[in-house]
């Protein structure tokens, strides 16, 4: 029983935080029908390296202009400008980290079993 508990509280602790991104970030993006895996490939193909687009990201959240943003001028014609997070800064760092793994490619990927 004490096990069942156990379980039960490391599955709700775990998907706390998928919720949360859910809450804050997706839900808009899916209302606003905003391409999210198209976003963090532009970050990825521009940068390449997943602790600089964590950090671009929340420049880009914590200071919502088009300078800051990686998107060309003519995604902020068909898309709403993002209005300045108002989440702590751990919250929203952990929200980028779970939005880049979310989102990874690498995920996607099959590689080819290495042979002996």
């Amino acid at each position: 029983m004490v096990n069942f508990f156990l379980f039960l509280t490391i599955i709700l602790f775990a998907n706390s935080s998928s919720l949360e991104l859910e809450k804050n970030c997706l839900n808009c993006h899916k209302i606003q029908k905003i391409p999210s895996e198209l976003i963090y490939r532009r970050y990825l193909m521009h940068y390449s390296n997943k602790k600089v687009i964590e950090n671009k990201i929340f420049k880009y959240l914590k200071n919502p202009k088009k300078e800051n943003s990686i998107m060309p001028n003519q995604f902020f014609l068909k898309f709403p400008m993002k209005k300045r997070v108002d989440l702590n800064n751990s919250l929203l760092e952990n929200s980028i980290k779970e939005y880049i793994e979310l989102f990874d490619i690498r995920k996607k990927l099959i590689l080819p079993k290495k042979t002996k």
